[in-house]
């Protein structure tokens, strides 16, 4: 069973080609957090891996997936095979040590995990590669999941294949906290006179934050996924102004359609 997070769709990528490769299902953490029954109870089969595969955001693990944790019960596992996966513009800092300290927390062990380069989509502090990078990363990328898939298959252990950048304690440790306490604020999301009223927007919200009135109007909550501002067809969702002249990212190889694909439990 893969627990994933997705916001442009690059984790989504992971997720589907690990849940395809080894026969495991797919449940969206926003899906069922954002669900109505509240149930985070979960039951394996036997010898079913346990995977959770998101992106990084400032050298750590979404808000919302470590919550998701937290309230997470699994029935049945007993040396189930737990993986993760965390995809990344560059580098991941400690997050994997993130994970498995919550994961320990529920009575589970991290037995490998990886990181994979993908195309950067958070243009609130940086542009979007250029479409000669994007596709270089794109396709370094399914090669890193032929491997990560045969890791997976044989459910071979201590195998940790991530690039941590320099100095991860600090990014970490530091920024990363810094990061869930001050940029969750949706003061500065915007929709320009480019908005046709689609909807798109509100459907494609993980926090589920955004209802349209004519215009998207933001509430309090956010992941700053900006899923908003790069899946909006006419490029008419702001931040500020630092994002009017920047562009926009969404995996290819997924489906909008599919990013909330969840299964039974």
């Amino acid at each position: 069973m893969i627990f994933y997070f997705t916001g442009t769709g690059n984790s989504m990528q992971a997720a589907k080609s690990i849940g395809d490769y080894n026969g495991e299902k797919l449940v969206s953490i926003a899906k069922e957090m954002s669900s109505k029954n509240g149930s985070f109870e979960y039951k394996l089969e036997e010898n079913e891996a346990i995977g959770f595969v998101f992106p990084t955001y400032a050298w750590g693990p979404p808000k919302m997936v470590i919550e998701f944790i937290e309230k997470l019960k699994l029935n049945n596992h007993k040396d189930n095979y737990v993986f993760s996966v965390a995809t990344c513009g560059e580098n991941i800092g400690n997050t994997m040590k993130v994970i498995d300290k919550h994961l320990i927390n529920k009575g589970l062990k991290l037995n490998s995990g990886f990181s994979i380069r993908m195309p950067n989509n958070y243009i609130i502090m940086w542009n979007v590669d250029s479409k000669e990078v994007e596709k270089e990363k794109l396709l370094a990328a399914e090669e890193t999941l032929k491997n990560i898939n045969k890791v997976i298959k044989e459910r071979r252990t201590g195998v940790f294949e991530v690039e941590k950048g320099t100095m991860p304690g600090v990014l970490t440790s530091v920024i990363n906290p810094l990061f869930n306490k001050h940029a969750m604020d949706t003061k500065k999301f915007y929709a320009d006179d480019k908005c046709n009223s689609c909807g798109i927007c509100e459907k494609v919200c993980n926090s589920r934050t955004i209802k349209v009135n004519r215009k998207p109007e933001w509430g309090k909550e956010c992941t700053q996924c900006l899923a908003c501002i790069h899946l909006c067809p006419v490029k008419a969702i702001q931040y500020g102004k630092g994002t009017e002249n920047k562009g926009r990212y969404k995996n290819p190889n997924v489906n909008v359609r599919d990013r909330f694909l969840t299964s039974d439990k």
